[in-house]
């Protein structure tokens, strides 16, 4: 059943419901050093319940199955969802019966509940991001940003950036197709203006207040800025959503420059902290599953 067929914008399902045994997993690729499994676990345990959260880690395994077919495993063994990233953030809403209304503004998913009405796909990354961001730029200026990167994360970062009050966001991706195709889908639900391909990032950058990046770039499998660091100014806020490591070369050039930075942990923490809530139908505690993810050496 495919989500073109079903998609709704449902704020939960039959399903979300209080759970004492809980088995959820991860998704994507190269995700070894994920933080999210002890976070979810730890918190299960605080709070009374029998929690297991594996990997499902594509790299390992020898014939690299579809996220259809990854899907279709882990309900079958009786999972209650599943967390998504990257490479299958977009590609999952192919396979889920409903499409929350967090998932539908993004176009992309992050989080999966298998309910009793079927998959729903839900969008965590956008109020995890939202809330670290508002929490970290405090009085500095965010209406004009760069954003680096269009796919899945991407998606979920420029919806927050403008919900939040950014009034014009540049977009630049290597694919300038994914690029084009995010700015459309902004302007269509915000107003013509309100996002604009970056095409040359020496202009954008000098019109950017900030600049995020929101591609893979600087995880420690893919070492390297999403940008030339000649273009980042003393005056720009920098921030980061990769967290394994936290001090990306993007964070550490940039404040070397002397720029405020923002680090990938709190969309981390909030973002599980709002699948967790999907997965079990209770609330948990934000300050203990960030103490969890601190305490990562």
């Amino acid at each position: 059943m495919s989500a073109e067929a079903h998609q709704t914008q449902a704020a939960s399902v039959p399903g979300d419901q209080p759970r004492d045994v809980v088995r959820v997993g991860l998704i994507g690729a190269g995700i070894a050093a994920s933080r999210t499994p002890r976070m979810h676990m730890e918190e299960g345990r605080a709070l009374g319940l029998d929690y297991r959260y594996e990997l499902i880690d594509t790299d390992t395994l020898p014939d690299s199955p579809s996220i259809k077919a990854l899907l279709d495993d882990a309900q079958a063994r009786g999972l209650a969802g599943v967390n998504v990233t990257f490479p299958f953030k977009r590609q999952a809403l192919a396979h889920v019966d409903r499409i929350d209304a967090s998932a539908a503004a993004v176009g992309a998913t992050n989080t999966i509940v298998f309910g009793d009405q079927g998959r729903t796909a839900y969008n965590t990354d956008y109020a995890g991001f939202q809330r670290a961001f508002l929490a970290g730029i405090g009085t500095l200026p965010f209406g004009a940003v760069l954003l680096i990167g269009a796919g899945g994360a991407g998606g979920a970062v420029a919806n927050a950036l403008l919900d939040a009050g950014t009034q014009i966001l540049f977009v630049h991706d290597t694919d300038t197709t994914s690029a084009e195709a995010l700015v459309d889908s902004l302007n269509a639900r915000l107003g013509a203006g309100r996002a604009r391909v970056a095409g040359d990032l020496r202009v954008a950058c000098a019109a950017a207040d900030g600049v995020v990046n929101a591609t893979p770039m600087g995880m420690a499998k893919l070492p390297g800025t999403p940008l030339d660091m000649t273009l980042v100014e003393p005056r720009h806020w920098v921030a980061d959503i990769v967290y394994f490591p936290l001090e990306t070369a993007f964070l550490a050039g940039a404040r070397a420059k002397g720029c405020p930075t923002i680090d990938g942990s709190g969309m981390a923490v909030f973002q599980a902290v709002v699948a967790f809530e999907h997965f079990t139908g209770l609330t948990p505690d934000p300050q203990r599953m960030r103490t969890t993810f601190d305490s990562f050496t």
